[in-house]
């Protein structure tokens, strides 16, 4: 067998396994005559990709990730500063075509019909309304064991000390959802029960039944985390591979 036979035999694979190095690949010609298919092509593409990084690796203990990035200036600064100056001109645009209506002033001999907090503490407020999940203990002859008020406060502390121990908890490097499914579904469970119970929190403004609101307020979380850690599962192999194959440079040591 000659050099010439060896070369072609490795260019168009032949059902061997053998990978073609890159400066041998077929054209587009040659790939549409394979009789293989796309799941061959597929399988050759990843095939070298973990060759490729199997010798880099094999090479020296250490290797040297090149992140490809975009330099601050001008391209970070000028796409800032283009975005900043959309918001700050919308904002401008909004305040003098529909300024703000300003109400009566608020009479302090007169309660309101409808008392709320601020939108964003929607949540706080919500969470002290949850009097029918406070226990009424038989062994106390039917009575609570502590106030409704004194449940929402003890709720209230509950939920802010998850919120602030779940960065203790999670110490893990991964800026994108994807790359922790388990981590990315509990925020978005918590992001979710902020909501609904930011709705059961004005429940008198909902037009929705006050009970079926109610179990919805703890059914609708759970289920959106469980939904958003299959899809970042499903994701996740797929997802590792293109960004360490598409983002970053692998070279053996200078």
């Amino acid at each position: 067998m000659t050099d010439n036979d060896t070369s072609t035999e490795a260019k168009t694979d032949g059902g061997t396994g053998i990978v073609a190095p890159d400066d041998e690949t077929p054209t587009w010609r040659e790939r549409k005559e394979r009789s293989q298919g796309l799941s061959r092509l597929t399988y050759e593409y990843f095939e070298r990709a973990r060759r490729e990084d199997e010798d880099l690796r094999r090479e020296s203990d250490y290797v040297e990730r090149d992140v490809l990035a975009f330099p601050t200036w001008p391209h970070e600064i000028v796409r800032n500063l283009a975005l900043t100056s959309f918001f700050v001109g919308m904002i401008l645009f909004l305040a003098s075509t529909m300024p703000p209506h300003i109400a009566d002033p608020a009479n302090p001999n007169v309660t309101p019909s409808i008392i709320l907090p601020d939108w964003y503490l929607y949540w706080s407020f919500g969470l002290l309304k949850l009097g029918p999940l406070n226990p009424e203990l038989a062994i106390l002859g039917g009575k609570k064991l502590m106030a409704d008020r004194t449940y929402g406060v003890l709720a209230n502390v509950v939920v802010v000390s998850f919120i602030a121990i779940v960065p203790f908890v999670n110490k893990g490097s991964a800026r994108r959802p994807v790359e922790q499914p388990f981590w990315a579904a509990v925020g978005i469970t918590g992001v979710t029960f902020a909501l609904t119970i930011s709705m059961l929190s004005v429940k008198n403004l909902m037009p929705m039944n006050v009970h079926l609101l109610f179990d919805l307020t703890f059914l609708v979380p759970p289920i959106a985390g469980c939904v958003a850690y299959a899809v970042l599962k499903t994701m996740r192999e797929g997802y590792m591979y293109d960004l360490n194959r598409r983002y970053y440079r692998l070279r053996p040591p200078k």
